[in-house]
């Protein structure tokens, strides 16, 4: 896990590529490197998981030079890998290493040998090329910025790209979708102007000046018109099998790894996986967050999962006089408008972790888009039109986002959701929006952050595409029924869990920010909006309904807090803009 960095083409001058390296420091605080040839420039951020030594140090080359490469992530089978390409001169242990003979072997081709996350920058000095992709699902983040010259700047994060020179400028019409519709990603746009990201699956070739995106994975083509038609047993037998070598291969690694806990049924499994992998006597360290209101904390079915393990857990508090000070902290590391005080919560386990010399964590990140699991997936079994539910949002039937608080002209800048519905199935529609548009990606971005704030590493065995390709074929009877989702992940559970935890509702992982933000929390959210309200931004709004609509939140009405959390947020980012002009260098 790491951050990379990489300029590609003419008139750029080393200061740019050392300040991205330098605003990339959290996510690899163990080593640093840079390289400069006659056309290219790659720099990297090390956080030291597989090959501690410095044979793991990056850009790393081949064994003639001709190839280089920065690499942020892992790539879970490079044991078995690096064993089909025994051929290669290795120099190292490192995983990197294996891409780099992968694409000696196979060229672009070897992206669909990879089990793993990853966002990389190779480049090609045979072909004068530079060749990047991104992991299946996204994982690992990759932003750039192409120059009407054709000079391409490429990072980990955002705010590497704004010290190099490209200017923070709002794309407004991302945050019309975001603010009219509640979408936090749509595409290759960013909530930056002329910042783009590489979407999940897709690789990218710059050649001379010309750029040219590709999409080297679908789950839709994946899955094609394939649907199950073997036994339950059969399918459960699979499945098990897939998660146990997940679980196995994401503990390769040469540092401490640790397990992030809720009280639900994925966690449960995650756990359990654990110990049928390392064996009843596995004692690695578990951490879960609290906020001290019973309403909304799991340490009870934590506490109950773990009664018969050896598990020391650590309990991570977020209190409401924490946030203004944390939330200032995680925005300037996400760049873009994140999940609110859930996320604050997700960024106190990652403290922690780090704290206990916990360096790599994994989580049960993926069951709910593979089997069904979020509430609003019920909506398919009551619409019998041939459309996939409009709810974005895990427990809410009112509408999360106030569109009328909005000025008319930027309220139209906003693009409606024609999203690609590539199945015949409802449901498996609506599942593929939430992993390719919407859940999936806005959670790995939130995730990767916070936990890169802690320069820690998140691992996700149930993220794994082999999994979602054999969950998202199963009929609808064996995902969902009236008023259950995760038909047969929980029958699955059921041979290997107690019953409470199966039986067990879905519960949103949740914090008391509603009745936080209308308390203890209030005066610092209304200065929040106030900013907002006062910034460059302020145009977009109507001050006017802004402050009734918030008046009336804080009053009591509804049980929604998702808009109010827009308009902190976005008082947050006009809050932290300073820092993102901090050391900014400029183009030459």
């Amino acid at each position: 896990m790491c951050g990379i960095s990489g300029i590609f083409g003419q008139n750029w001058n080393p200061s740019q590529l050392k300040g991205m390296v330098a605003r990339q420091a959290h996510r690899g605080p163990d080593d640093s490197g840079i390289f400069i040839g006659s056309t290219f420039g790659l720099g990297h951020n090390r956080l030291s998981i597989i090959d501690l030594s410095p044979s793991g140090h990056q850009p790393m080359f081949n064994y003639d030079n001709s190839l280089a490469i920065v690499f942020n992530g892992e790539i879970y089978n490079y044991v078995e890998l690096r064993t089909e390409l025994s051929e290669y001169p290795y120099r190292s242990q490192s995983d990197t290493e294996v891409i780099l003979a992968a694409y000696e072997r196979w060229g672009e081709a070897c992206l669909d040998h990879f089990i793993g996350m990853f966002a990389f920058l190779l480049w090609d000095g045979r072909l004068n090329r530079l060749f990047a992709a991104r992991d299946r699902f996204g994982v690992k983040p990759l932003y750039y910025h192409q120059q009407a010259n054709g000079t391409l700047f490429a990072a980990s994060e955002i705010k590497a790209l704004h010290i190099a020179g490209i200017e923070p400028k709002y794309n407004v019409s991302m945050w019309a979708n975001y603010l009219v519709l509640g979408m936090y990603s749509q595409g290759e746009n960013t909530f930056w102007r002329d910042i783009n990201t590489l979407p999940a699956g897709h690789k990218l070739i710059w050649q001379a000046g010309h750029l040219k995106i590709t999409q080297w994975y679908d789950l839709a083509v994946a899955i094609g018109n394939r649907r199950e038609t073997r036994r339950t047993e059969d399918v459960e037998a699979e499945y098990l099998s897939l998660m146990e070598e997940n679980v196995r291969l994401r503990f390769r690694a040469d540092v401490s790894v640790g397990i992030n806990l809720s009280g639900g049924l994925d966690s449960s499994l995650l756990l359990n996986t654990v110990q049928r992998v390392q064996g009843e006597g596995s004692d690695v360290k578990a951490f879960t967050f609290i906020t001290g209101d019973p309403n909304y904390d799991e340490l009870p079915w934590v506490i109950q999962m773990l009664e018969r393990a050896q598990h020391p857990l650590v309990v991570c508090s977020l209190a409401a006089e924490d946030v203004p000070a944390l939330a200032q902290s995680v925005q300037a590391y996400q760049d873009e408008p994140f999940g609110g005080i859930p996320t604050l919560a997700y960024a106190r386990v990652f403290e922690q972790a780090r704290a206990h010399g916990v360096v790599v964590l994994l989580d049960g990140q993926g069951m709910d888009e593979q089997w069904a699991g979020y509430d609003y997936y019920q909506d398919v079994l009551d619409n019998e039109r041939n459309e996939y539910s409009q709810r974005l949002i895990q427990g809410m039937r009112d509408k999360p986002v106030k569109p009328d608080c909005l000025n008319p002209e930027f309220r139209a800048q906003a693009n409606s959701l024609m999203l690609e519905q590539p199945f015949k199935e409802k449901l498996l529609n609506l599942q593929y929006r939430d992993i390719r548009y919407t859940k999936l990606p806005r959670a790995l971005r939130f995730n990767d952050r916070v936990s890169m704030r802690s320069s820690t590493e998140l691992r996700e065995p149930f993220l794994d595409h082999r999994l979602f390709e054999l969950a998202l074929i199963q009929p609808l009877e064996r995902k969902l029924v009236r008023g259950e989702g995760k038909i047969m992940l929980r029958q699955l559970a059921r041979h290997l869990l107690s019953r409470g935890v199966v039986e067990a509702p879905k519960r949103a992982l949740q914090t008391p920010q509603r009745e936080w933000l209308r308390t203890s929390l209030r005066e610092w959210a209304d200065s929040m909006i106030k900013s907002a309200l006062h910034s460059t931004s302020g145009d977009w709004f109507n001050k006017a309904d802004v402050y009734n609509a918030w008046q009336s939140f804080c009053n009591g009405e509804g049980d929604n807090s998702f808009y109010v959390w827009q308009w902190i947020n976005l008082g947050l980012i006009e809050s932290t803009m300073p820092t993102l002009l901090g050391g900014y260098i400029g183009t030459t």
